[in-house]
């Protein structure tokens, strides 16, 4: 039989559907076949990311006893790059061996210990887990070392109970080294600490005050003006660099006066900060303060950021 050109060509409903089934059995057939060929291999969820990669190319990626043999082996390149192509192995006995790298003193190995930590749910987050272990490291712990180590990892499982245990230790801890720690860990949960972050701009020691005024920038809806200003009076130049930044950062006319006490500074590098975070504020009261700081600082550089900070006004 000739079909004409265009021609309609009906097809049986029955004779469709029967045609559709096949090829859904096709297909499954396939798919199940694929599936026994990796079957006793040891790749644990890996297998399940990189499915499409053939069994013998996936020496790459980690498996569980990659990680537990790099965590002991304690080699920071070696460590890193395990657990990073190890990311969606599932290894509920390789949660102990991570779990001690929180506390290894090379910081980028302790950083990728808590982010690999932080994506099991089971056996990190649940009582007298990692996490609530961490939380009492950070509390208790007689060795300052491990509670500032603790305080890095609470920042970084960015986890709601971290921001109490962060603003306690950041308030009262005997060690400046834990406070500060303590601070960064606030900013990595994005939270002033009810109070601790403003405290510490008054800490006695000048790292927590830097650490201070480094991460409140980055907390969203924080702004204490009076806090920054109080530190154009402190002793050390880099943080009166720092605050003279933060409050340009702000743009609150409120910090105007700390800004202009700045901008007289001895330090060069805190009048050239003044003098961007003036401009920034666009304020005309700083047109003279600005235009003598252009004509007159025996800095050039401070020269030139003042002319361009009159051109923000």
């Amino acid at each position: 039989m000739r079909i004409k050109k265009n021609a309609k060509v009906s097809v049986h409903p029955i004779t469709a559907a029967c045609v559709a089934l096949g090829v859904a059995l096709a297909a499954f057939s396939f798919v199940g076949s694929d599936a026994k060929a990796t079957d006793g291999q040891n790749f644990g969820g890996t297998a399940k990311i990189y499915g499409n990669i053939a069994p013998d190319q996936i020496e790459s990626l980690s498996t569980g006893d990659r990680i537990k043999s790099a965590a002991a082996g304690r080699t920071p390149t070696a460590i890193w790059q395990t657990l990073e192509h190890g990311e969606k192995v599932e290894c509920m006995d390789c949660i102990p061996s991570v779990a001690e790298l929180l506390y290894d003193p090379n910081p980028k190995t302790r950083e990728i210990a808590a982010w690999w930590l932080r994506r099991r749910v089971f056996g990190v987050f649940g009582p007298g887990e990692v996490y609530e272990q961490t939380l009492a490291t950070l509390k208790s712990d007689p060795d300052p070392i491990r509670r500032a180590y603790a305080a890095n990892a609470v920042g970084e499982f960015l986890a709601f109970p971290g921001i109490e245990a962060a603003s306690d230790a950041a308030k009262s801890d005997p060690d400046a080294r834990v406070r500060a720690a303590s601070v960064t860990a606030l900013g990595r949960l994005g939270d002033d600490g009810k109070g601790a972050l403003s405290q510490a701009m008054g800490d006695s020691d000048t790292g927590v005050k830097l650490a201070a005024v480094r991460i409140a920038s980055r907390i969203n809806g924080y702004k204490d003006v009076s806090a920054a200003v109080r530190l154009a009076n402190d002793s050390d130049p880099m943080v009166r660099r720092n605050a003279a930044e933060l409050l340009g950062s702000w743009r609150s006319k409120d910090g105007f006066d700390g800004l202009a006490q700045m901008a007289n500074d001895a330090d060069p590098n805190v009048r050239n900060a003044a003098a961007h975070s003036l401009g920034a504020l666009h304020d005309p009261r700083a047109v003279p303060i600005l235009t003598n700081l252009s004509q007159n600082d025996p800095s050039g550089l401070v020269r030139d950021q003042a002319t361009i900070a009159l051109r923000r006004l």
